[in-house]
């Protein structure tokens, strides 16, 4: 089943059913007004969701709608959680690398996750703004993310699985300028982590078929940047934490309510490391600027790719093995903030 969010002037948007090709759409307010209410109510209503989806990709809703990406919010435009995890522990090790420092070993067996602001996510082609493209390091990072149901506190992650609802994809902007300076509070991300943006489309398992296994989606997740491709690692390759493992982690201590994200961090693949070759060299390319930037650094003393700035573009994207689009695409400009 495919879920979106219109755009309707209000705080959650108009929930629709998406057809398996991404053309047209069509609004279930009988069912669920939007997306949070379908998930407060998943046992129930999901099924009468999955009846509509049948229905319209059946070509028996008479007048559906052309599906317009353009007029989506985030399926979710705002949710009561949004943790993300670094799952792709290779980008961790490739940050810590960059400035000599060694990696604790711990970070290959207890996930890292922060809790990130959740009341104004974008829509996926909502423009990135900001005060100033100077300084605070502008960045995109394409991740995947799960949307749960209700998790009790202290599940397995054996368990975990069965309440992953949805996934989409993400961009979660990162101000790199900003990191630094909040990280040595002690205190973690909250300035360098602006409003992220998902995908117009969030997806049920099931429709990924067999590249959604063991808990972990295989298929490259591929990133754009001023319509040049910037990389399209495989995000079921090098992911060492599952989404069922993130999600357990985040419900260690407290449940998670219906309509919790959880992000998997920036998808990276391992890069070539082969004696006499520059790293990266040959690989499948970044998910991020900062990665690139890195692999600049230790091959070359320091890094030579600039981070985004007014009027540059980045798009994020995942197709099938059959070359169809899934979730749509999140396209954004970084723009210049004008004052409230």
């Amino acid at each position: 089943m495919k879920l979106a969010t219109l755009k309707d002037g209000s705080r959650d948007g108009q929930l629709v059913v998406v057809d398996r090709d991404l053309k047209t759409c069509a609004a279930v307010p009988a069912i669920a007004a939007n997306l949070q209410a379908a998930l407060d109510n998943w046992d129930e209503l999901s099924p009468r969701l999955e009846s509509a989806y049948g229905e319209l990709n059946a070509g028996n809703v008479p007048d559906p709608m052309a599906f317009d990406q353009t007029l989506c919010a985030s399926p979710l435009p705002r949710a009561y959680q949004w943790a993300d995890g670094s799952a792709y522990v290779n980008h961790v090790e490739l940050v810590r690398k960059a400035r000599n420092a060694e990696m604790p070993a711990t970070f290959w067996t207890d996930p890292l996750m922060y809790q990130g602001g959740s009341d104004t996510f974008l829509g996926p082609r909502d423009n990135i703004v900001m005060a100033t493209d100077d300084g605070w390091g502008i960045d995109y990072e394409a991740e995947i993310a799960v949307i749960t149901g209700d998790v009790p506190m202290g599940i397995t992650a054996d368990k975990a699985g069965q309440h992953i609802r949805l996934l989409m994809l993400v961009n979660d902007v990162s101000l790199r300028g900003l990191i630094p300076g909040e990280l040595a509070k002690g205190f973690g991300f909250f300035q360098a982590k602006p409003s992220s943006a998902f995908s117009p489309v969030a997806v049920t398992p099931d429709e990924l078929g067999d590249t959604w296994r063991g808990g972990k989606v295989h298929l490259p997740l591929k990133s754009y940047l001023n319509d040049e491709k910037f990389g399209e690692p495989d995000a079921g390759v090098d992911m060492t934490f599952n989404f069922p493992t993130l999600v357990a982690h985040a419900a260690k201590t407290r449940p998670l309510g219906a309509g919790a994200i959880i992000g998997s961090g920036t998808v990276s693949n391992k890069l070539n490391d082969a004696p006499g070759k520059p790293i990266g060299e040959g690989g499948v390319g970044y998910s991020c600027i900062a990665e690139i930037r890195m692999i600049e650094t230790i091959n070359d003393g320091a890094p030579k790719t600039p981070f985004m700035k007014f009027g540059d573009k980045v798009r994020i994207e995942m197709a099938d093995e059959h070359g169809k689009d899934i979730f749509g695409s999140i396209e954004q400009t970084v723009k210049q903030y004008s004052g409230a």
